[in-house]
């Protein structure tokens, strides 16, 4: 049977796999028969002509999958779910996980636009070094992805794409630096020079990357991923830190932070780190994204205070 709550395997085409109208047909499965699995819900129309098993999860890969089979030749995915294809789980829009937005698809400039429910399109300037194929997908390179995500407005959506970029060792900062030039009078070149040199791929999510760039605003330095140890024995590891003033700042997402087990691993965690000699601020959401911006004073509070008990002068 084609159907028995899920497509079978006497479907005739790969059942994990976008498949367009017109193979379906060539591989016998008739016009009415596509219908009835859309209709009964095995099969899910996923762009106009091109459908997918009602079972597979939404994805980028899927989408890129779809896309592929329909359009034109010259398409390349391109910023954020380029960075996602090439492996970069976090350079995704903040939910995005949990409902996709429309995929970043473009063409070369002059060629124009796609236009369907499930790509976000237009033109860009691509040379063929700014290409890849992954997975039979054209994707832009991981430099030229790391490079277009730099050129946009907000500094926090730079600096969250740069360091998930940069987690990926796909290039070296110096090729990353010397190539922003290459961009002079592009839209947004001026966000690139700015949060480009700030780079680092050692933070662990776009909250810790955000959360780095207020300490950076606030004229605090901080390191992420600090380790502290006390005799020979792991603390803990702080999101990010000053170790000259045993000052941490900690984000707290959601996703990881919320739950009692979260809460207590966490408590126990800074109390060892604070029994070290160490200040611990955690701060969530709401202070880092809010439009209060309430993490600005937290964090220069918290220098101050640790400038005070440090006896060094205050900044």
């Amino acid at each position: 049977m084609l159907w028995a709550g899920r497509l079978t395997s006497a479907f005739p085409l790969p059942a994990d796999l976008p498949f367009t109208r017109a193979a379906a047909l060539a591989a016998g499965v008739s016009r009415h028969t596509l219908d009835r699995l859309v209709t009964e819900g095995l099969v899910r129309r996923q762009i106009k002509g091109v459908y997918v098993g009602a079972h597979l999860a939404d994805s980028v890969a899927l989408r890129a999958s779809g896309l592929r089979l329909v359009a034109p030749q010259d398409c390349v995915v391109v910023d954020r779910h380029a960075g996602w294809l090439h492996g970069a789980p976090m350079v995704l829009a903040p939910g995005e996980h949990l409902e996709l937005r429309p995929l970043s698809l473009f063409r070369p400039s002059g060629h124009g636009r796609l236009r369907n429910d499930i790509s976000s399109s237009g033109e860009r300037n691509l040379a063929a070094r700014d290409v890849m194929e992954v997975e039979g997908i054209a994707v832009t390179t991981p430099i030229r992805t790391a490079w277009d995500l730099g050129r946009v407005r907000w500094t926090d959506e730079a600096i969250s794409g740069l360091d998930a970029m940069f987690r990926l060792k796909a290039f070296s900062r110096e090729e990353f630096l010397a190539g922003i030039e290459r961009f002079r009078g592009a839209r947004w070149v001026t966000t690139l020079r700015a949060i480009g040199p700030l780079a680092d791929g050692r933070s662990e999510s776009p909250g810790e990357s955000v959360l780095r760039l207020r300490c950076h605003e606030a004229n605090v330095f901080v390191v992420p991923q600090v380790e502290v140890w006390r005799t020979g024995t792991l603390l803990g590891r702080l999101d990010l830190a000053n170790e000259d003033l045993l000052q941490g700042f900690e984000y707290d997402g959601v996703e990881w932070h919320t739950s009692p087990d979260q809460r207590r691993r966490d408590r126990e965690r800074r109390e060892a780190i604070a029994d070290n000699g160490w200040s611990i601020e955690a701060l969530g959401c709401e202070e880092v994204f809010g439009r209060a911006r309430e993490c600005d004073r937290i964090i220069r509070q918290a220098a101050h205070m640790a400038r005070l008990r440090r006896g060094s002068r205050p900044a």
